[in-house]
């Protein structure tokens, strides 16, 4: 018997009937023969971490662009507080961790610089939109082909909320496995705090002005970043529990705390001029860089390289310029449209 199997055998006897077990997955795109060591989902999750999309995340912008301070989240810090608040989820309730930790790891891969003004920009200029779930999807199966389960590839594309509900009743929004719902709602969890906590830090906001906030979040989710997050999490867990695992769900004061804090983040902190400027300024060298690039393509693949020449000339280019990192980009621009300053020895 392989040490795969053993391991498949611990979750058949420990995990909840609710869990999705590894051998039961509905399987990869391209079949290939089992590793002996490891079962299917803590394959995925390898595949995941060795990734160079994931590498990258560490220098894209969660909030603050650039940001001096070394306590500020990025992108990857943003997903390995997703993968902890969703696994301790998981745990709890004997749901499967690898699957689970495999989708937080994989969630945000086609995020692109600049955070959602990046996003934003390229639905608006590319042909057909760009939502980053679509785009992390195709980074694990067309850009790096990593060959992923189901599964895991589910919970990637149905992680996001685009402004709605967080736990939506509509189930073509809803992941098919309760692990993917976990990520789900462990990716709001973890944004709202530590957006939150970010802009405390950065003096966007103050204590005092949520806590007058007629909303009066910090009654429900708690008057520090640890006590909300624990609150949440634990919400979360306790409600579920009750209500029979078949759905991962909360409660509705905490729901509504949580949308309540989003809009609350919407008006006073993404849309602060601090914050704002600095999104204007990105979504400008975006589509300038997106423009250059289109009408040069021979420049274009000579910078990208082969492995982007799919044929589309347009989808290359997105997928490129979604995939830098914050400061590739700023290079990328420099390089085009600043005039180089002469060396002097």
């Amino acid at each position: 018997m392989f040490i795969r199997e053993k391991i498949e055998e611990v979750e058949r006897k420990n995990l909840s009937p609710h869990a999705t077990l590894s051998c039961k997955t509905r399987g990869l795109i391209h079949k290939e023969e089992e590793c002996e060591l490891r079962p299917a989902f803590q394959h995925d999750r390898d595949r995941i971490i060795h990734s160079k999309a994931l590498r990258r995340l560490k220098h894209k912008t969660q909030v603050f662009l650039a940001a001096s301070g070394d306590h500020y989240r990025t992108r990857i810090t943003h997903t390995l507080e997703v993968s902890q608040i969703a696994r301790t989820i998981a745990k709890s309730l004997f749901l499967n961790e690898d699957l689970t930790e495999a989708i937080a790891l994989g969630h945000d891969l086609g995020h692109t610089p600049f955070g959602h003004a990046g996003e934003e920009v390229l639905n608006r200029i590319v042909k057909g939109g760009f939502r980053h779930p679509e785009q992390s999807l195709r980074v694990v199966d067309e850009i790096e082909k990593l060959n992923l389960t189901y599964e895991v590839r589910d919970g990637i594309l149905k992680h996001s909320k685009r402004g709605g509900p967080i736990l939506p009743d509509n189930t073509s929004l809803v992941p098919e496995t309760l692990e993917g719902q976990i990520v789900r709602i462990a990716d709001s969890i973890a944004y709202l705090n530590h957006d939150l906590d970010d802009a405390l830090r950065a003096k966007i906001i103050s204590p005092e002005q949520l806590s007058v906030d007629e909303k009066d979040i910090l009654r429900v989710l708690g008057a520090n970043h640890s006590l909300r997050i624990g609150r949440m999490v634990n919400d979360v867990i306790t409600t579920t529990m009750k209500t029979g695992s078949e759905k991962i769900k909360a409660s509705s004061e905490v729901l509504e705390a949580a949308m309540n804090l989003r809009l609350f983040l919407d008006d006073n902190v993404y849309n602060a001029p601090a914050v704002f400027d600095d999104f204007r300024k990105s979504s400008k060298i975006i589509e300038e860089l997106y423009c250059y690039y289109v009408d040069r393509p021979d420049y274009f693949y000579r910078e990208a390289g082969e492995s982007f020449s799919s044929g589309i000339l347009e989808k290359d280019v997105c997928d490129f310029i979604s995939g830098m990192t914050d400061r590739y980009m700023f290079r990328a621009y420099e390089k085009i449209f600043l005039p180089q300053p002469w060396l002097i020895f």
